[in-house]
């Protein structure tokens, strides 16, 4: 019955305005739409609201929960429609609107974008609407900026000027291994098999993968873990007393701070997550197997991390082209 009225529907589109195809459709729904009075019961809160629980259950995060809330509850305040009733025009007006009143980039908006149409996608496919209004709507273009990289020389400057065994240790530990900063803090010291160089982290959705560390970090992480005298059993904790688990904002603090001081641009943890995957393709590394490291689950997010850097790229020319 379904596909019929959809069918119906896109038929009928291109001889309808807007209105007349919005009214349409209502019309249809109501008369055809099974338990379609139940439905409408239903608040836009609510639906938001079961939509939060059943991303939950596929495991978001806390952190991607939070944004879907915020993105989705400023879009039905500034909508005001019954969400199953909101027509495709609606939401662009809306995407229009959003990007001129903040002043956001391309990259902003089409997160906003993606939010909303995970959303309507999710009332398509509960039965809630017959067919989500985003899928006319397609992903903004954005710029493909190449993002700079910590150079050699940094992680040497910073390796040398690091005051305290626990931050060198950190340094190392997301170089070599290329785990998010919230990877990191989660780790417990039994995480770590110091002999055979690697651990296990739960990544987004609590998936679960093994990463691997080189001698350096190894060297570097038995020296921190013998110079503890805590009974936490976080592998980092805070310096001073009582020796908390460390925060993903006390990472992000310390290394900011260390950057700023040795005159190096913007040094913070997601910049060690992309420069070891960079270090990993340009030395040959097949990217399926850097995907797996980094704990991807599609291989165009890696390519995303990934920057092929350009003095191989002049290289390679030289020794195949000419």
């Amino acid at each position: 019955m379904e596909e019929k009225i959809v069918k119906v529907l896109n038929e009928m589109a291109e001889y309808l305005t807007i209105a007349q195809m919005k009214k349409l459709q209502e019309v249809i729904v109501d008369t055809f739409a099974e338990n379609s009075a139940e439905k409408n019961d239903i608040s836009n809160s609510d639906f938001l609201k079961m939509f939060l629980d059943a991303k939950k259950i596929e495991g978001c995060s806390d952190r991607t929960i939070k944004y879907y809330r915020t993105t989705i509850e400023h879009f039905i305040s500034e909508v005001d429609t019954l969400v199953r009733k909101v027509t495709t025009e609606e939401i662009r007006e809306y995407l229009a609107a959003y990007q001129k009143r903040n002043n956001c980039s391309n990259v902003t908006i089409d997160n906003v974008r993606r939010n909303i149409s995970s959303f309507f996608s999710w009332l398509e496919e509960e039965d809630y609407i017959l067919k989500s209004p985003t899928k006319r709507i397609h992903k903004i273009k954005t710029k493909t900026t190449v993002k700079n990289v910590i150079s050699d020389e940094g992680i040497e400057k910073l390796r040398d000027n690091c005051k305290d065994i626990r931050d060198l240790a950190i340094i190392d530990l997301l170089y070599s291994t290329g785990i998010r900063v919230g990877e990191l803090v989660n780790l417990n010291i039994d995480d770590i098999d110091l002999e055979g160089r690697e651990c296990v982290v739960y990544g987004k959705g609590d998936k679960e993968r093994r990463v691997y560390f080189d001698t350096k970090a190894k060297v570097h992480l038995k020296d921190y873990i013998d110079s503890r005298n805590d009974e936490n059993e976080a592998l980092f904790v805070t310096l001073d007393s009582p020796h908390n688990r460390l925060k993903i904002s006390g990472v992000e603090i310390r290394l900011r701070q260390l950057g700023r001081r040795l005159s190096l641009e913007r040094v913070h943890p997601h910049k060690f997550r992309r420069t070891m995957a960079t270090r990993a393709i340009d030395k040959g590394m097949p990217i399926e197997q850097v995907q797996k490291i980094l704990g991807h689950s599609q291989i165009d997010t890696t390519m995303q991390y990934a920057m092929v850097n350009q003095t191989n790229v002049k290289t390679s020319h030289q020794k195949y082209m000419t």
